[in-house]
This record gives C-alpha cells, structure tokens and sequence, in this order.
C-alpha cells in the first residue's frame, strides 16, 4: 500500500534477490519514461524504496503520481 507522507507517495518493494530488484526497477524505468514522470527511488540488494511528487507543481503529490503508482503495481 502506497503511504501518504511529507508530500510524498512512498512504498518499498521487496524481491527473492537483487536481480528480481533490478528488473522490477528496469520495467518501472519504461514506464516512467512513457509517462514522462521519473520517481526517486533507492535499492539495496532486494529492495527497492520508491518516492513520488511532482517537482514541477511545487514539490507535492498529483494525478501524476497517484496515476504511476497504480501502473507500478500492475506490474
């Protein structure tokens, strides 16, 4: 579930192994490119932080964000 906070949309995934990780992150990547909309994001071996605001409308969560978090879970 994505968590609302400091005007952020957040959710860590967790994978088997680091290559699960990074291919997740790699679908994710065509899909934020296709929506010209790119999260911040960290991964350490499994898992994989992702934060979402739109920079461009102050830094704060839109339609934007709420629209590419639901495509990342159908991943």
């Amino acid at each position: 579930m994505w968590k609302e906070q400091d005007n952020q949309l957040q959710k860590t995934f967790e994978f088997d192994d680091f290559t699960e990780a990074f291919a997740f992150m790699t679908r994710v990547a065509f899909l934020a490119e296709k929506q010209q909309h790119h999260p911040d994001w960290s991964n350490v071996y499994n898992k994989v932080s992702i934060h979402l605001s739109t920079h461009d409308e102050g830094n704060k969560v839109t339609q934007k964000d709420r629209d590419l978090a639901k495509a990342i879970d159908e991943i």
